[in-house]
């Protein structure tokens, strides 16, 4: 990608808002956000926008930011959000762990919640990024079974 900005519609623009709201891949968001950030006009401002500040993943806001800030809008970066990304993501978690049968593996956990949420599996990965296996375990070790 260059780094030159176009002042127009992108030719792809309903493919790339498509890509932007894609619940279940933060890779595609980030890869139309950076994408639309060759393209400034008021349609392309308006998706990046509205990204900043609504994706739960905070490396698809600061890519929207970082291309908001390069077109020259005047905008500040939402702060990081530090407790559930996604509204009672904490209920789900307990569960999914709680239809598994007992002495189930954390894979097991891993893969049903993945099979399940997609959209929260991702979320939550591209969030916690290296770190995410580490803090699912925990999540999973920690989500009591009454």
């Amino acid at each position: 990608m260059s780094n030159d900005i176009k002042n127009e519609m992108p030719p792809n623009y309903d493919e790339l808002r498509k890509a932007v709201n894609r619940a279940s891949n933060w890779r595609v968001r980030l890869a139309a956000i950076e994408e639309l950030g060759q393209w400034k006009h008021k349609r392309t401002i308006d998706v990046l926008l509205h990204r900043m500040n609504n994706d739960a993943v905070y490396k698809v806001v600061e890519a929207a930011y970082r291309n908001l800030v390069k077109f020259g809008e005047d905008v500040q970066l939402p702060p990081r959000n530090k407790f559930e990304l996604i509204k009672d993501a904490n209920k789900v978690f307990f569960r999914i762990k709680k239809s598994l049968p007992a002495g189930h593996t954390y894979e097991e956990y891993k893969e049903k919640l993945k099979n399940m949420r997609l959209d929260l599996y991702d979320t939550y990965e591209g969030d916690k990024g290296d770190e995410f296996d580490t803090w699912l375990e925990n999540v999973w070790a920690t989500a009591s079974k009454k």
